[in-house]
């Protein structure tokens, strides 16, 4: 079936959506250019999202204020290792005076979830929670409740500290559909982060008007209608199979670095990230460049690396651009 192209109407009414999006943005979080393209394509391919970055730099806010900027529900849920799923999930309550159960929904029904320090919750948590991801419902007491849509999950987790955490295992690392790595300020930034604090602008109210859910569910329907050429798939598929010690260029030696590579879902997640990063620039269109804008976030969680690479410190960013390097540009 042939999906129906996108018209000029169609790229101005997303235009105007997303300008509205990056003003609320704007308002709340200082620069981060790459994590406000990773959070909005992550939103608009309909994925979820991975942010790793030491405290402080502005993960909780970012997760806000998409959820303001978008006018959707927000839930923020602090993981510890003594959370169970139900605490996530929801639960039946008993009721004396009926002497019936009633329901209680969980935090992970809103449009917009943060686990803040994912890797804090224990095993089975952390199972309950990317079984919600990937079957966008849940399960109580035999009743299936759908989650609402759009439904979007912001997982955090923090490098430096390795006490008392669980670290996420790479198949569930592979459901995320971006990893992305905040970096600090620069000195400018930092700057306009005190002033904002000292004039009491961060704390104001979000002027401008927010778009809605059924906004975003317009936006995520243009994202699927982005039109990809036979020559593109092809192109991301022989980038995936190079992780893998194969593709049409094999890589000497990569096999030394890499144990295992990116699985299928990777390659979804290129094409996916590809077409909303089109959509974003106004085309209609996937071109080899928006494969390769964020090759980073789409495949460093996804290559899992030898012992050999992690003893020499090479990091996946590397072995990701030596991949991109190998496959020849359609």
């Amino acid at each position: 079936m042939l999906t129906e192209a996108i018209t000029d109407s169609d790229h101005a009414q997303a235009r105007q959506l997303l300008d509205r999006i990056d003003a609320v943005f704007a308002q709340r979080v200082v620069g981060q250019d790459n994590l406000r393209v990773a959070l909005v394509s992550t939103l608009l391919a309909g994925g979820h999202i991975l942010l790793e970055s030491v405290p402080g730099l502005a993960k909780t806010t970012a997760a806000q204020t998409l959820a303001a900027a978008v006018s959707g529900s927000f839930h923020r849920i602090q993981c510890t290792p003594d959370l169970m799923p139900n605490d996530i999930v929801g639960t039946q309550i008993f009721n004396y005076a009926t002497g019936s159960f009633t329901t209680q929904l969980g935090p992970v029904h809103a449009n917009l979830v943060l686990l803040d320090e994912i890797n804090r919750s224990s095993a089975k948590t952390q199972s309950a929670m990317l079984e919600a991801m990937q079957e966008k419902q849940t399960s109580i007491g035999g009743e299936v409740y759908r989650l609402p849509s759009p439904f979007m999950v912001l997982a955090t987790q923090n490098p430096i500290e390795e006490e008392g955490t669980y670290v996420l295992p790479e198949a569930q690392m592979d459901r995320f559909l971006v990893k992305e790595v905040l970096t600090y300020p620069e000195g400018g930034e930092e700057v306009e982060i005190l002033e904002r604090i000292s004039s009491g602008r961060q704390t104001a109210p979000i002027v401008g008007q927010p778009i809605t859910l059924g906004d975003v569910e317009r936006l995520q329907a243009l994202v699927s209608r982005v039109y990809v050429d036979a020559a593109i798939k092809r192109y991301v598929v022989d980038l995936v199979a190079t992780t893998r010690g194969r593709g049409p260029r094999p890589i000497p030696g990569i096999d030394r670095m890499i144990r295992v590579g990116a699985s299928p879902r990777g390659s979804i997640a290129l094409m996916r990230i590809g077409q909303a990063l089109a959509l974003q620039a106004g085309r209609g269109y996937v071109t080899p460049e928006d494969i390769k804008a964020m090759r980073h976030p789409v495949l460093r969680h996804r290559i899992v690396r030898t012992f050999d690479a992690l003893a020499d410190d090479v990091p996946a960013e590397q072995l990701v651009d030596a991949v991109f390097d190998a496959v020849p540009t359609p």
